[in-house]
């Protein structure tokens, strides 16, 4: 199989538009330019990338960020083997080679040296310096970076300096409105409007908590994950704790608060 078909999102990912945000990505992508995708944890960054990717039937290859990444694991390496040392692509790498989509996902949890090396891959240079190597790649004229995160999790520590933000173009996600966030739950499940109302209507009481008890409200993944409980045969109250409220919270008041908000939605 070629290397571009084993990043290829073959099936459609299922992806409800909010607003006008896929024909926007089409322009950015037109035009190659660098995309940044801002919004809380579970509302849909990483679906609507993997949908662009399919629609515009390009390969994807995603990186997880972690604060253990180094450059080295995004660019590549030398490595050891039996009849000596070669070197092996990192993610950034291949898809500068061969004109895929890079997401990088949840960037700000990378070391900031660790993240100025996609600098000269989002401006008007379109290169990969592999110093290692001793090479000057310049990217497929397919290729694209997309970086997201939550500000949510922003501080002086983790943060993007300005000299990164400033070389994307940016979406802003937020949670879609209760009708349309009620349509996605059940679309994504199968279980009718009805109970997805109601997990939306828990998760807008959990929401209003942010920042009064709760770091993150209940994302739209939660949901789908209750409501896929619920279809399986899970009581509905116990879908509820076990997907919306266990996870996201220790505090035993919160928790309180929560479970009489369920059991007041399921009465």
């Amino acid at each position: 199989m070629p290397i571009k078909d084993q990043y290829k999102v073959h099936k459609e990912p299922f992806y409800q538009q909010q607003s006008n945000e896929v024909a926007l990505y089409e322009a950015a992508y037109a035009a190659r330019l660098p995309v940044m995708i801002k919004g809380p944890t579970g509302c849909g960054k990483s679906r609507f990338i993997e949908y662009m990717a399919w629609k515009l039937d390009k390969p994807l290859i995603t990186v997880a960020c972690n604060e253990d990444m180094t450059a080295s694991d995004l660019v590549g390496r030398y490595v050891l083997e039996a009849n000596g040392t070669r070197w092996l692509d990192g993610p950034l790498t291949t898809a500068a080679r061969i004109g895929a989509i890079c997401y990088l996902d949840e960037i700000v949890e990378a070391r900031q040296d660790t993240t100025v090396v996609i600098h000269p891959l989002t401006d008007h240079r379109r290169t990969l310096p592999l110093d290692k190597k001793g090479e000057l790649l310049e990217a497929h004229p397919d290729f694209q970076m997309v970086i997201s995160y939550n500000p949510g999790y922003q501080n002086l520590m983790k943060d993007l300096k300005q000299s990164t933000k400033q070389r994307f173009t940016a979406f802003e996600f937020d949670y879609p409105d209760a009708k349309l966030e009620t349509s996605i739950v059940a679309k994504e499940t199968g279980t009718d409007e009805a109970l997805a109302a109601k997990l939306v209507k828990i998760g807008a009481t959990a929401r209003n908590l942010k920042g009064h008890g709760l770091d993150e409200g209940i994302s739209t993944r939660l949901l789908v994950y209750a409501a896929t409980l619920i279809k399986g045969g899970v009581a509905p109250r116990d879908a509820c704790r076990m997907a919306l409220v266990r996870p996201i919270t220790d505090d035993a008041d919160i928790r309180d608060t929560l479970d009489h908000a369920i059991d007041a939605t399921f009465a």
